[in-house]
């Protein structure tokens, strides 16, 4: 065999190609060739590309749970997917064999559609290749989900919404998630919307909760335009799994902020709202967080705490608790066995928990 011959063979490829977080699910050795027909990708298809020019993504995070730096002419396995990001990109799952834009270092492959003017353009990808099984059949992150539970969970749940990205959501569900641990509660901490990241799912992690997991885990690459149904039943299977694993309460963050398309989608699913026992808002501001509680109670809900950025700063907690009527509290406060276990007795059961008002 020529040198050429071994440098372009699919297994040489695949086994030096750089895997991206999102696909840590996947079983490496059923992809085994490759297919150019990219107008067919679907979501979380899973696409094998040599990296033509550097942007804002320097660097990929990998299946391993590390990050790797990147190099002109690396190659990557990155799922075809959607990502919503107001502080980076809008892109959609769209593969341009002349050359696609990597989305997010989590692993989300597509073409941008709109690009916050502080953040440099996306990184460049030539794609090589669909991976494909000894079936001919396409490598689908979806392929490796967890299963559809045989009922519906009936596990407590705490849910984390916030104003918008880099409000806070992350670390209050980490610390509440913590602050639950505490009391001897077996915990999980979960992602259910959003763009696949170890970021998150390593700080659930180092907090020594019983269970974590994210939508990637559901079978899902990223949720944006991923119709409701599909995100319901990601819901479904990770609450499932966590009751699989013996745990007693999940803490949930819900990614982005309220008028994000799939978190405005489940706040006004009545059946999302009587699932959730209870609910910590985490802000920007006074006045975010005034505006997003008028938004909640439109819809029917009442938060239980109020957390996020704005519990740094005390003249923002006044000005947030007068303005709703509803506790602030901080990172340390949430992490507090304490208080955490306040939140947990707050929240109803999804048996008894009325619908939503319009």
């Amino acid at each position: 065999m020529s040198f050429e011959a071994i440098v372009n063979d699919p297994a040489t490829q695949l086994a030096e190609a750089k895997w991206c977080f999102a696909s840590r699910r996947v079983n490496r050795d059923h992809a085994v060739s490759l297919m150019t027909d990219f107008e067919n990708t679907r979501h979380g298809d899973l696409i094998l590309g040599r990296v033509m020019e550097l942007g804002k993504h320097g660097g990929i995070q990998l299946a391993a749970g590390r990050r790797s730096e990147l190099f002109v002419g690396d190659l990557v396995v990155l799922p075809c997917a959607a990502r919503y990001a107001p502080d980076q990109f809008e892109g959609i799952a769209e593969i341009d064999p002349e050359g696609a834009d990597m989305l997010a270092g989590g692993g989300c492959l597509g073409k941008v559609r709109a690009r916050n003017e502080r953040v440099k353009p996306p990184t460049r990808v030539l794609p090589i290749g669909r991976l494909t099984n000894s079936s001919g059949q396409a490598v689908n992150v979806a392929d490796y989900a967890l299963p559809d539970p045989e009922r519906a969970s009936r596990i407590p749940v705490i849910a984390v919404f916030g104003t918008a990205m880099n409000s806070g959501k992350t670390l209050a569900t980490a610390r509440l998630g913590y602050g639950l641990r505490q009391t001897g509660l077996r915990v999980a901490t979960i992602k259910v919307t959003g763009t696949g990241s170890f970021g998150d799912f390593n700080e659930y992690e180092d907090t020594g909760v019983h269970y974590t997991a994210d939508f990637t885990d559901a079978g899902l690459a990223t949720t944006y335009l991923v119709p409701l149904p599909p995100i319901k039943r990601c819901i479904e299977r990770l609450l499932a799994d966590a009751e699989r694993h013996e745990c007693d309460v999940v803490v949930m963050e819900v990614a982005d902020g309220l008028f994000q398309r799939e978190s405005a989608a489940l706040l006004a699913d009545t059946e999302f709202h009587d699932r959730i026992g209870g609910m910590v808002f985490a802000c920007g501001d006074a006045v975010a967080a005034a505006g997003g509680v008028q938004e909640l109670r439109r819809l029917g809900y009442e938060p239980d705490v109020l957390t996020g950025m704005l519990s740094c700063s005390p003249m923002a907690v006044a000005e947030a608790q007068a303005a709703t009527g509803i506790r602030v509290m901080t990172k340390g406060e949430l992490s507090d066995p304490g208080e955490a276990m306040a939140i947990l007795r707050k929240t109803t059961r999804p048996e008894t928990k009325t619908a939503a008002t319009s």
